[in-house]
């Protein structure tokens, strides 16, 4: 069997919590070298593959016997490291977001382009086993049009790496927006049949960057909570985007609101059947033979969105199967993500 070799760049939580897993399932993949610039993370993880360890990830990008490389670094680093490794002849895989402005994911569109290269960012929401069916249906024709959506992820208290890189604009581009925002918002475009977003309004608020160090999140573990670090950076972000196809969603994200409760969601509605997607559970909204219908499908478990998606970037990379994600759908969820922030800076509609 033919095998992927690869290197893992950045061995931190996310690599280690959801990468490293994946790939130690995988039998078509060979992980031939880990970096992180704390390099005790970096050989824990080599560690278990028989790799080597690096600090620097320059010095991976030279190796020639590294094919790809699987990117887990702070947001700000993605574009950085993708670019290089593109213009070395590696495919890329990256964590989400795809970067922190819209030059910089325009530069990895065109440095994949330019090097003939696989670039796929994470988007393990679309490997759920619901969210495939919904997917199918949809694509089915049984939900009809689907015209209006809201989404959203919102923790009661579930801020990651307080004073850390999470909550530091320079290093991550922006707050819960840009860190859950690219999850919801990518599943609903994407069940939608990914419409061109044309025009975004939206508002940001910071109420939780002083008091309670309260958390009830297991995602607050992630990052590296630095005590009076820097906090500049949005804990609630609502907004409202059109598309090309008279289309709209309506957005939600905070680290810390006072709710009952953390929970994440899309709601479509078509104009055959409308849907409920709440913490990866499923229901169908219609009407059949004159009444009104409720279906809540039942699915089996399975490795799981990042590993899914991580198993299809491999299978893209050695088999040539047709991408499910490609450059430019990134290229759009950066934009608005951008432009949320630009609205909520000058309080009017940006027009893209």
């Amino acid at each position: 069997m033919k095998k992927l070799k690869l290197a893992i760049i950045g061995c931190g939580g996310i690599s280690k919590g959801a990468h490293v897993p994946a790939y130690e399932k995988m039998d078509n993949v060979e992980i031939v070298a880990t970096c992180d610039i704390i390099k005790s993370r970096a050989e824990e993880v080599a560690e278990k593959f028989g790799a080597v360890a690096y600090e620097d990830y320059r010095e991976v990008l030279k190796l020639d016997d590294v094919e790809a490389v699987d990117i887990c670094t702070p947001n700000y680093l993605h574009s950085e490291i993708a670019i290089a490794a593109l213009e070395a002849g590696k495919h890329a895989f990256c964590e989400k977001p795809d970067a922190v402005s819209v030059e910089k994911v325009l530069e990895m569109k065109a440095a994949s382009e330019k090097a003939g290269k696989t670039l796929m960012i994470m988007r393990n929401n679309r490997f759920l086993p619901s969210s495939r069916f919904m997917k199918n249906y949809i694509e089915d024709g049984k939900a009809g049009m689907l015209y209006a959506g809201r989404c959203g992820w919102k923790r009661r208290r579930g801020i990651p790496g307080k004073g850390g890189w999470f909550t530091t604009k320079e290093q991550s581009g922006g707050g819960p927006l840009i860190d859950l925002g690219v999850h919801m918002i990518d599943l609903a475009m994407w069940l939608m049949g990914n419409p061109t977003p044309v025009a975004v309004s939206g508002s940001t608020f910071c109420k939780f960057a002083e008091g309670s160090e309260v958390a009830d999140s297991v995602h607050s573990a992630f990052g590296d909570a630095k005590e009076d670090g820097i906090f500049d950076v949005e804990d609630l972000a609502m907004g409202f985007i059109k598309f090309d196809n008279g289309a709209c969603l309506q957005i939600e994200f905070s680290w810390a609101s006072n709710i009952e409760k953390e929970h994440n969601f899309v709601e479509i509605s078509g104009d055959k059947a409308g849907f409920s997607w709440m913490n990866g559970e499923l229901k169908i909204f219609g009407e059949e033979n004159g009444s009104l219908v409720d279906v809540a499908p039942k699915f089996t478990e399975d490795a799981g969105g990042h590993a899914n998606n991580i198993n299809h970037f491999v299978d893209v990379v050695l088999n040539g199967a047709d991408p499910n994600f490609v450059p430019q759908q990134g290229v759009n969820m950066i934009k608005i993500l951008q432009a949320i922030y630009q609205s909520a800076e000058t309080g009017k509609e940006v027009i893209l």
